[in-house]
């Protein structure tokens, strides 16, 4: 493989290399909190801790975590940003949003200094999965408040790729401009991926690689890792797929995936400091090849709205071995977000994996399904209820319902009840996709 690197020097750099660089930021950063921030400034204060108390790294485990409620509870309280907010207004150059799937949507302000570090992070995510300067970018995803609109937009030109705006809502626009403009890399989520290839063979009569797609680089949602919809995007487009992840309160991407395909690196080296933890009990997990749990993110270089120890309620699987490509960052699988974990009878379910054995089945499902909950989660009583769309070709539906839930048992250990829907009866999804209906909301 060749070994292509944004910025060698920190993609190489080992941990003990890189440690110095993170102490003498993360001090700064804490010092910049403790100063400006009421909104530590009182959390720090009701858990008894002082500034004496944080020396260094190896003090942050003192520190509590930041919830996204309650970020969402200080921008109520004190808008238009919140109390965690320290960058004054005329500082402030451009204001993104959540996009509000987990509750009300939050706003996150960013300075000149934070779009710097942002599109530093964000181009090394995108250069790790595959863009490179003499790419043609059909961007399809939102150019509004979406932190993976005009944030990528800004990592794509500084790599000097050319971008091409199409946004969402406009496939026939991303098929015609696609052929006029020779575009060979398409950026997307997975569900659009999905969507625009079902879309090109039913409107426009063609397969999808006839575009020629090159490279697909995914994100925003679990998929781009999920074995099964990644082989089904590679077949569709006969392209490399590569997937990131980001969070609208750290950075835009913040992982990307390089061709060696065994995970996502870790690219935001001296600008966050990641942790792994018990999602249940809080307690630290070190970050080993192997090691499971949920990503805590400590900003350490950021002026408008600095987080420390903020709960993403991303699950994930650690890869420490050495990669390939080169970089020395550890890389990461997202198994899902556990807001969307359900349990039953003591077994943890993840959506994306139920979607990933659904798709498996393809061409005898479409691919597509959606958990129907009566009650709300986490703990459901088995059987969980799931719709899955079965292909026009599927005769024998009983059979198929049975080795449906045969495999689902085998495999994510828990008893399902599959009922088959025919294709076209399912929403698609041109953002991020919706993989659970709560009936009990009226959904």
């Amino acid at each position: 493989m060749k070994k292509e690197f944004l910025n060698e020097k920190i993609e190489t750099m080992s941990t003990e290399e890189l440690r110095p660089i993170q102490e003498e930021k993360f001090l700064k950063q804490i010092e910049y909190v403790w100063e400006k921030s009421a909104f530590y400034q009182k959390k720090f204060k009701e858990h008894g801790i002082e500034r004496g108390d944080i020396r260094g790294l190896e003090d942050l485990y003192k520190l509590p975590f930041t919830e996204k409620d309650e970020l969402r509870d200080s921008q109520e309280v004190h808008p238009p940003l919140g109390f965690h907010c320290v960058a004054p207004m005329d500082d402030i150059i451009r204001i993104h949003s959540s996009s509000g799937t987990t509750g009300v949507p939050t706003f996150v302000g960013i300075t000149r200094h934070d779009r710097k570090v942002w599109t530093e992070i964000t181009a090394r995510s995108l250069f790790a999965k595959g863009v490179r300067p003499t790419d043609v970018v059909i961007h399809a995803v939102g150019l509004t408040f979406f932190v993976g609109g005009l944030p990528v937009k800004d990592a794509i030109e500084h790599i000097g790729a050319a971008f091409v705006p199409i946004g969402t809502g406009a496939s026939d626009r991303v098929v015609v401009t696609t052929k006029w403009l020779g575009g060979n890399l398409l950026h997307c989520t997975p569900s659009y991926a999905q969507y625009l290839a079902d879309y090109i063979r039913k409107k426009q009569n063609m397969e999808p690689a006839e575009l020629g797609f090159e490279k697909l680089v995914v994100g925003a949602e679990p998929g781009g890792g999920v074995p099964a919809i990644k082989k089904r995007l590679q077949e569709d487009y006969q392209a490399i797929v590569s997937e990131g992840m980001g969070n609208s309160d750290a950075a835009p991407i913040i992982f990307g995936e390089c061709p060696a395909g065994q995970g996502m690196h870790f690219c935001a080296q001296e600008y966050i400091f990641p942790e792994l933890i018990d999602p249940d009990s809080g307690d630290l997990i070190e970050m080993k090849d192997g090691a499971e749990g949920e990503l805590v993110y400590t900003l350490i270089d950021r002026e408008c709205c600095p987080v420390v120890r903020f709960r993403t309620r991303d699950r994930i699987t650690v890869f420490t071995g050495p990669c390939e490509c080169g970089r020395t960052s550890f890389r990461i699988r997202c198994i899902g977000r556990t807001d969307d974990m359900l349990i039953l009878l003591g077994v943890n379910v993840f959506p994306s994996a139920i979607k990933d054995i659904i798709t498996s089945f393809r061409p005898r499902t479409t691919g597509d399904m959606i958990v129907l909950l009566d009650k709300p989660g986490p703990k459901v009583e088995p059987p969980l209820k799931i719709q899955a769309e079965y292909s026009p070709d599927e005769k024998d539906l009983e059979t198929l319902k049975k080795e449906l839930e045969g495999i689902l048992r085998e495999k994510l250990v828990f008893r399902a009840d599959v009922e088959l829907v025919p294709e076209g009866t399912l929403p698609r999804f041109e953002m991020k996709a919706k993989l659970i209906r709560k009936l009990y909301e009226g959904e």
